[in-house]
């Protein structure tokens, strides 16, 4: 699924450092270690009416990744909290995802994958567990999904297990039990831990371990999650449709689910 150009983004406001500026003003040095090698770590963050859903949790991955790249000091959470919040007003943003105005990238009616040729790095190559900026292996894989007319690519790790695609994370329904790949070679998804919790919530018998192609393709139901989708079916896989090829019921059953909680959640921030 190929993003176009929203327009109420073309004047955006962007906050480096605490100063508000035009997104064609923004800047920081060619010299920041950012630049040179992608020593950062970021978060998307998700507003629905004025919230924004698990910031505490998003807030406390990022101070995790940027101890783990040993970044000296960190802004306490209260003021990047103030921050975000500056920056909001600044967009008159109640909605979408900062940094961006954006709506859910993804059709709620069904999404379909391919198997990407870019694998995933074990933690002994490249820790997952850090939020990190080098996201080259994600754009190289997305860049074959969209060669193949597909909205994402799924990313296997170095065993061969199904991993993650190159934004999200994957789920399967077979005989009623939810199943979702291990987090030992993709990160820590704040989104894929509220839809396990809603799960067993709901009682429905989840299991996270190792999961391979096939039992992908033979999967009753598949979906993803993410911050920037939410929660978004899956109709086909590497050319075969997953189950009637159409959003299933346990699907719909934790969507409701997840739309409610992030109606009744999150911490108002404008």
């Amino acid at each position: 699924m190929l993003q176009t150009f929203d327009e109420r983004n073309r004047d955006l406001i962007v906050n480096v450092g605490g100063v508000l500026s035009h997104r064609d003003q923004a800047a920081i040095s060619p010299f920041d270690s950012v630049v040179q090698g992608g020593d950062a770590v970021w978060e998307g963050l998700r507003l629905y009416q004025g919230r924004i859903f698990q910031l505490g949790e998003h807030l406390a991955r990022l101070r995790r990744s940027a101890a783990a790249l040993a970044f000296t000091t960190v802004p306490p959470d209260e003021e990047i909290t103030e921050q975000i919040r500056r920056t909001l007003r600044a967009n008159s943003m109640t909605d979408g995802v900062l940094a961006e105005h954006k709506d859910p990238v993804y059709d709620q009616s069904g999404i379909t994958l391919i198997t990407s040729s870019v694998r995933r790095p074990p933690p002994d190559v490249l820790d997952p567990k850090i939020h990190h900026n080098n996201l080259l292996p994600s754009i190289l894989a997305k860049i074959e999904a969209n060669v193949a007319g597909a909205d994402d690519a799924v990313m296997l790790d170095s065993r061969g297990f199904v991993a993650e695609t190159n934004a999200t994370h994957l789920f399967l329904i077979t005989t009623g039990r939810l199943g979702t790949p291990t987090t030992a070679a993709c990160p820590e998804g704040i989104t894929r831990a509220a839809v396990l919790e809603l799960a067993a919530d709901a009682g429905i018998p989840h299991t996270a371990g190792d999961y391979s192609l096939t039992q992908f393709y033979a999967a009753d139901e598949v979906f993803v999650t993410g911050t920037m989708g939410g929660l978004t079916p899956v109709i086909e896989l590497d050319g075969r449709p997953i189950g009637t090829g159409t959003p299933g019921p346990v699907t719909k059953r934790l969507s409701e689910l997840y739309d409610g909680l992030t109606a009744r959640s999150g911490t108002l921030i404008t």
